[in-house]
């Protein structure tokens, strides 16, 4: 099984202390190892880009981002089908941002269908099966 890694896995594997952070860790050095089999996509990366240059944090930004960016040779491009496929997911799915309707299209239209992130919209798509960082990293 392959999941898919939400931006806030490596923005909390970054970060400060948090309960969040050693799962975090350990899920990115098992995908890191490949002890996991994980893929995330090119909006995830521009959403760490993002998080961090809004906070002001230029080099970190580059430096997050680029490691996400290499740590998934095969990182998932957002198509147009991708697109086309997150409109669709609009009024079946009314409270999900569209960042998350983008990640959900993203991997539906690649055969994911196990996203590893603490957000919990995801629990109200039928599609997918949300993971925790807990319990994904009880996968490695």
């Amino acid at each position: 099984m392959q999941v898919f890694l939400d931006s806030n896995v490596f923005l909390y594997a970054a970060g400060a202390d948090h309960p969040h952070k050693v799962p975090c860790v350990e899920i990115v050095r098992a995908v890191s190892e490949g002890r996991l089999k994980a893929n995330t996509s090119a909006e995830v990366v521009q959403e760490i880009l993002y998080v961090y240059l809004r906070r002001g944090l230029r080099e970190e930004a580059v430096r997050l981002a680029g490691h996400v960016a290499t740590l998934f040779p095969a990182l998932l491009p957002v198509t147009r089908d991708d697109m086309l496929a997150a409109l669709s997911l609009v009024d079946r799915y009314p409270d999900l941002p569209a960042r998350d309707l983008v990640h959900t299209a993203c991997m539906l239209e690649n055969g994911m269908d196990t996203i590893v992130t603490v957000d919990t919209h995801f629990d109200q798509v039928a599609e997918l099966t949300r993971l925790t960082p807990s319990a994904a990293s009880d996968l490695a």
